[in-house]
């Protein structure tokens, strides 16, 4: 291959690659306007579903539950005591993990019934995360969940983040959510923005799970 020609593949390489990645943002970021509403819509139910249960087994005993594999058939659960934390992993099949929970005093058939629902719609992560307003400590449930319409060539892999609060939220002019009606400040949540669903309920797109 001659110098003229090589520099002439070179280039037209540079292009082709560029070209992609530029295809692959373009692509990365389509889902952001229209999937996390969409989802939300379609499975409002059984999100609500997965909140309430989680949020009757949490005030009575602390919890947290991850699936750790992309067939969901393995969860770690946190469980929680007034002075440690209990870290285990176990199969859905294995039942130590009925065993474990009544151990550390959760009500079973409320929790194998959370981990159903999670699995059912790819709910990879739920957990409960505190806030501050006005000084006062307030909790949200925080909810991830892998999807495969979040599944494009060459972009970075993204999970769909929810958050539930008790309370009304307030919201700017593009859907941004705010830390006070009157104070201007976009209020993020483990560093990343979220955007309005309901007046309860807000989403962002993420690279982490939690």
């Amino acid at each position: 291959m001659s110098v003229g020609v090589k520099e002439n593949y070179n280039m037209q390489l540079k292009q082709i690659i560029s070209l992609i990645s530029f295809v692959s943002i373009l692509l990365s970021c389509s889902p952001s306007l229209n999937f996390p509403i969409k989802y939300y819509t379609q499975h409002e139910k059984q999100l609500v579903t997965i909140e309430h249960l989680y949020s009757t087994i949490y005030p009575v005993k602390p919890l947290a539950a991850a699936f750790t594999d992309k067939e969901f058939n393995h969860i770690s659960l946190e469980m929680k005591t007034d002075s440690l934390r209990y870290v285990y992993e176990f199969s859905l099949q294995d039942t130590l993990m009925k065993d474990s929970l009544q151990k550390y005093g959760y009500d079973t058939t409320t929790v194998m019934q959370l981990i159903r629902e999670m699995k059912q719609i790819k709910c990879t992560w739920i957990n409960t995360l505190d806030y501050y307003v006005d000084g006062n400590k307030r909790l949200l449930t925080f909810m991830s969940i892998r999807n495969k319409s979040l599944d494009i060539p060459f972009a970075p892999e993204k999970y769909f983040i929810l958050t539930f609060y008790k309370q009304p939220q307030y919201y700017d002019a593009d859907g941004i959510l705010l830390d006070k009606r009157n104070v201007r400040r976009i209020r993020k949540v483990n560093n990343e923005i979220f955007y309005r669903i309901t007046d309860k309920v807000c989403y962002t797109l993420s690279a982490k799970f939690r």
